[in-house]
């Protein structure tokens, strides 16, 4: 649909004109690095259309102008936010955290037990927090054999909102369907009389968990140290071959000698490129 419209009869209705998806477009992808193509014109017009009208804007390009002003920046921060996908579920891509437990938890993993040196492990693209609480559930079922060594867990997202969310750590019933029985009663609340529904990440849990607003296409990281384990999984498929390596450089500079990097199923890197090894499908490691 999006190639019949055209910029005189889009603007008269108020809609989203091309060349204001031009703009939009270029916007994200130099702050994000997410790609949005003209097949993209209806999504980008569904999820702005809500804050055009809280801003009090008759048109997407008006709304492309206030980006524009000194007080814009501000602003790119929400349109990132309200543009961004986030989707994600508690033990997806399960195998990775089978890898976790055995490997990296294990007696053999890269941290023993007892250590005074935590192992460090950075969830990249947490969205609204489900990757890191399975993270930290799994550290902590290794904890209970005795065999795990401490854990510092940390989360981050470009999304403040999606920050918020993982913050609150509140997840209805659905979300929560994957989770194995036992963890749930082990490490979630279920809500009662207007929480009826939901269920909440225990406060032990989510105190394992570190949450900051991190973009991935910033020069440096703020990050406490070399990670022993960065997950960044289902997020560089947004991204141009350009931006998806440069991303990769930084990861892999942020990764300990030995530590491990896990991206996911449908994505694939040239792992010599970026002098990393494969492992298994989905995760590499810096040698």
């Amino acid at each position: 649909m999006a190639s019949v419209l055209t910029d005189r009869s889009d603007a008269a209705a108020g809609g989203l004109t091309p060349r204001a998806l031009r703009v939009l477009a270029g916007l994200v992808h130099s702050y994000s690095g997410i790609l949005l193509g003209p097949d993209k014109q209806m999504l980008v017009s569904n999820r702005l259309r809500k804050r055009l009208a809280e801003l009090g804007l008759e048109s997407y390009d008006a709304y492309c102008e206030r980006l524009a002003t000194p007080e814009g920046a501000e602003e790119i921060e929400t349109l990132i936010d309200l543009i961004t996908t986030n989707h994600t579920g508690f033990f997806r891509e399960p195998d990775h955290f089978r890898f976790l437990s055995e490997q990296l938890l294990g007696p053999d993993g890269p941290v023993k037990a007892g250590s005074r040196t935590p192992l460090r492990i950075w969830s990249a693209a947490v969205s609204s927090g489900e990757e890191a609480y399975t993270i930290a559930m799994v550290a902590a079922e290794a904890a209970r054999r005795g065999q795990g060594p401490e854990v510092e867990i940390l989360g981050s997202d470009i999304s403040r909102r999606m920050v918020a969310a993982a913050e609150r750590a509140v997840y209805g019933l659905d979300a929560v369907a994957a989770i194995p029985a036992e963890l749930l009663r082990r490490y979630f609340q279920r809500g009662v009389r207007s929480q009826e529904g939901q269920c909440r990440v225990q406060s032990q849990l989510r105190s394992r968990v570190q949450l900051r607003r991190i973009n991935l296409l910033d020069e440096a990281y703020p990050l406490n140290g070399l990670q022993h384990v960065i997950f960044c999984r289902n997020v560089m498929i947004y991204f141009d071959a350009t931006c998806r390596d440069a991303v990769v450089d930084r990861l892999v500079r942020h990764l300990l000698p030995g530590g491990y990097l896990f991206v996911g199923y449908s994505e694939s890197l040239n792992a010599a490129s970026h002098g990393l090894e494969s492992v298994r499908h989905g995760v590499y490691r810096r040698p």
